[in-house]
């Protein structure tokens, strides 16, 4: 019997609901050999009561699977690409995505039927500074507080009573068939999703030849092209889960646009930039939105 290919993932009910997205595109592919799923613990799940922040923000959710994928434990490496570093770990290479699903952050509550009938002094829970600096410029009233664990956790610690409301990502709940509990997908305008939100990346080692044209045959181009903007604004921005950093990108007549933000923690200050251009060049958007970003003065708000 031939030997597996093995799909590396994080165990939580999202993280497996991915890997088998990413098992059913490429069994027909390699078929008969199998295809298996092994789950392996990050930092960041064996940590579920420290902010993200205080964790360092870079790779909690995605070293391990990478170290895994690195002493040959497994030949595929499936990640929320929202937690993947833009920093490249050497010997591992980001290869394909799959068709991106919502991008958004959901309004979740059992009070309040959408985010504005919020009280004054309400009580919301996130676990993003990204979300939580958005929140606070929009609505500097609100009482925020961190919110951790799997999302059937997080909608727990709601029904409990903990938060008046939390905001979740779309694609999560959506994914786990938990829809019903989204009251309001809140406005991209004001609230931009986190670099990669809603997609599912792809990795293998750097030196396998096979493995990465197999990837390259389930790759979704125009997901590709508005990640890829998004991560190249990421990087040239030098920021990552230690700053609040939003993107929206969008595919209009053949033309990618996309849209940064750069807040500082409490949200008082919101710099915002745009640009579009051609698909084929989605690196130099992105390198030119953050370029716009750092020109309205985001320096002062990116790590030194």
């Amino acid at each position: 019997m031939q030997e597996p290919l093995r799909i590396g993932t994080r165990g939580s009910s999202l993280a497996l609901w991915q890997a088998q997205q990413v098992v059913a595109c490429l069994a027909p592919l390699v078929a008969p050999r199998p295809v298996e799923v092994v789950v392996i613990e990050t930092h960041g799940d064996r940590d579920q009561a420290s902010a993200l922040s205080s964790m360092g923000g870079f790779g909690v959710f995605t070293k391990a699977i990478q170290q895994a994928l690195l002493e040959r434990r497994v030949d595929v490496a499936v990640h929320s690409l929202k937690d993947l570093p833009t920093v490249p770990t050497p010997g591992v290479e980001w290869v394909a995505v799959l068709p991106r699903g919502p991008s958004g952050d959901a309004f979740v509550s059992v009070r309040y039927d959408h985010f504005e009938a919020l009280p004054e002094g309400a009580v919301v829970g996130t676990s993003s500074l990204r979300r939580r600096a958005q929140l606070c410029h929009r609505r500097p009233d609100l009482h925020l507080q961190d919110l951790r664990g799997n999302v059937d956790t997080r909608l727990r610690k709601l029904q409990s009573g903990l938060y008046d409301a939390i905001i979740l990502a779309e694609a999560g709940l959506v994914r786990l068939g938990l829809h019903q509990w989204i009251r309001e997908v809140l406005d991209p305008r004001w609230m931009l999703p986190a670099v990669g939100q809603g997609a599912i990346g792809i990795e293998c080692r750097s030196d396998d030849t096979a493995t990465r044209q197999l990837l390259q045959q389930i790759n979704d181009p125009m997901t590709w092209a508005c990640v890829q903007a998004e991560r190249a604004m990421l990087a040239a921005l030098g920021g990552g889960c230690l700053v609040p950093i939003g993107a929206h990108s969008r595919i209009i007549d053949h033309q990618l646009w996309l849209r940064g933000v750069v807040l500082s923690p409490d949200g008082r200050r919101c710099i915002s930039a745009t640009h579009q251009g051609p698909l084929t060049m989605p690196q130099a958007i992105g390198i030119e939105v953050a370029a716009r970003l750092r020109a309205e003065g985001a320096d002062e708000l990116l790590p030194r």
